[in-house]
């Protein structure tokens, strides 16, 4: 059992990382009708800025781990929303009515762009930087379980992330426009939303979103490495594909889903380590096999 408890923690903290990655994929997709491969290399871009961030405040005396830990996310935050804002103004929307398969290839080979900028002119941008501890390091212990400060913080800081999207989304007049260009572009024009702000600011939201969740994962693994984005952007868009790709809630759903798959492959099956990620892609391809449209379908209407 104490095992068990151990792995249900680290599943919940790995489920708020990908649901947070997934989330981006859905907004993505739900405004604009394109699925962005470059998602995990930005934010892997959001890690570096904020690991810059926290090599600057040192340099700068600054050694308060509250005040770093503050300065890593609004740098990661900003720096990544202004380059998803810039990928969408001279990219993604110059594309628009360009077949499918062009955006697809075209975010592939950006996001291989940046995965290789970071690599050959970041100062030894080849070997993984460790990302300094600032979390509390302390634990209690019950039993053989250990529950550590700085997961639990984590996990509270992602659902307070989840739960402010939500609000934003709901509650607002921005999500209000978010709602009317994803639902129908055309009469969100007539009613006056600048489509192209909000497309703008969606693709913004999505990347400083992803930004957070890069930050994440450096303070939770104490690493973080250009290659990082690779893995993460596949779980992200596997979770949001499983939840209901265009469905917030599905991707937040697919998100923890994917993390369960893996502890349960890590627990039930023989060289956990090696295996919990092929027994998780497998059962999302049997699942996607079943359910094609993923477990939480876009909702759509149709006009007429």
């Amino acid at each position: 059992m104490d095992l068990l408890g151990q792995y249900l923690v680290n599943g919940i903290m790995l489920g708020t990382i990908y649901a947070l990655v997934a989330v981006g994929f859905t907004l993505f997709f739900g405004v604009l009708d394109v699925i962005k491969f470059s998602h995990g290399d930005v934010l892997m871009v959001g890690a570096f800025a904020g690991f810059t961030a926290v090599v600057g405040a040192a340099w700068l005396g600054i050694t308060n781990p509250l005040a770093q830990l503050v300065a890593s996310v609004v740098f990661a935050v900003v720096g990544t929303a202004a380059l998803g804002a810039a990928i969408a103004k001279w990219l993604i929307l110059p594309l628009k009515n360009a077949p499918r398969l062009n955006i697809l290839l075209v975010t592939l080979m950006l996001g291989t762009a940046l995965r290789e900028v970071v690599r050959l002119f970041y100062p030894d941008g080849s070997n993984p930087k460790a990302f300094p501890a600032l979390l509390p390091t302390s634990a209690w212990n019950f039993g053989n379980f250990t529950l550590r400060a700085d997961s639990v913080l984590l996990v509270f800081a992602g659902l307070a992330v989840i739960v402010g999207l939500h609000v934003l989304i709901n509650r607002t007049r921005l999500g209000l426009a978010i709602r009317a260009v994803a639902q129908d572009e055309e009469t969100a024009r007539t009613m006056g939303i600048n489509y192209t702000l909000i497309v703008l600011v969606t693709f913004a939201l999505g990347s400083g979103i992803a930004a957070i969740a890069g930050v994440m994962n450096g303070l939770y693994y104490n690493e973080v490495n250009f290659g990082m984005g690779l893995l993460l952007g596949l779980i992200g868009f596997s979770a949001a594909i499983i939840g209901g790709l265009g469905n917030l809630y599905g991707a937040i759903l697919g998100g923890f889903l994917f993390a369960g798959l893996q502890m349960v492959g890590a627990v039930a099956l023989p060289f956990a380590s090696a295996y919990k990620d092929v027994f998780a892609f497998a059962v999302v391809i049997a699942v996607m096999a079943w359910k094609p449209t993923g477990l939480i379908p876009e909702r759509s209407s149709e006009r007429v």
